[in-house]
């Protein structure tokens, strides 16, 4: 079997609001797998997002365990945290979180700078990252000067060219149409067969999940069903 990148064990999150405490995530147990194209499906408010975050380290569980390759994240300080989000875990965002006044070149080696890579090994990575994700020749634009397609293309090369385990994506397709969402799968879906890149999607586009190779039912904070597609 490959290898687990994830596994979360009877992770539950609650939430205050106000006198009433909501589960938004209620005794779940999941194992995210190296090569993984998956999906945790359902409608808003079922708790999908909140356990993508909880993977992602953004935010701390109530009880239970998220181990990233087999490091308990509640173990962790913040900084420690912070080194596993910069290392280890690509976030995708359906806002994209482009810094405005960077350019698509400066946003994609934005990681890669903090984690001290040399200019010579940061352009090489981030030329090539733009490339496989069809963006050669727009390296110098900034994201006002980009379809929304083009910007989050660039946020999936930042996710990507630092080389992490997994890249975490919350809602990926949902504030393009629909041709730019079947290229942004298209995308996505190479890099996890040619490249061998482990993708979580957090979705209810039934795009995602036409394309998802492994289908996470949520609903009301539990998994009700994980299926494989043959």
């Amino acid at each position: 079997m490959e290898s687990e990148i994830v596994q979360l064990r009877n992770v539950r999150k609650i939430y205050q609001q106000g006198e009433v405490q909501v589960n938004a995530v209620d005794e779940v147990s999941l194992s995210i797998h190296q090569g993984d194209f998956a999906a945790l499906c359902g409608p808003s408010g079922s708790g999908k997002t909140s356990i993508l975050n909880l993977i992602g380290g953004l935010d701390t569980v109530s009880s239970g365990q998220v181990r990233l390759e087999g490091v308990d994240l509640s173990t962790l300080s913040n900084t420690a945290l912070s080194e596993v989000r910069k290392n280890r875990i690509g976030f995708v965002f359906q806002s994209y979180n482009l810094i405005p006044v960077m350019t698509a070149y400066e946003n994609a080696a934005f990681v890669l700078d903090l984690q001290g890579a040399t200019k010579t090994e940061c352009h090489e990575r981030v030329m090539k990252t733009l490339a496989d994700v069809g963006l050669q020749g727009l390296e110098n634009r900034r994201p006002d000067e980009m379809s929304g397609g083009q910007q989050q293309r660039v946020a999936i090369a930042r996710a990507i060219v630092t080389h992490p385990a997994i890249v975490l994506a919350d809602e990926p397709t949902a504030n393009v149409d629909s041709h730019t969402a079947e290229s942004l799968l298209d995308l996505m879906q190479t890099l996890n067969e040619q490249h061998g890149i482990t993708f979580l999607f957090s979705t209810h586009d039934q795009r995602v999940i036409d394309r998802a190779k492994r289908i996470i039912q949520v609903q009301d904070g539990q998994i009700v069903s994980d299926e494989h597609k043959a």
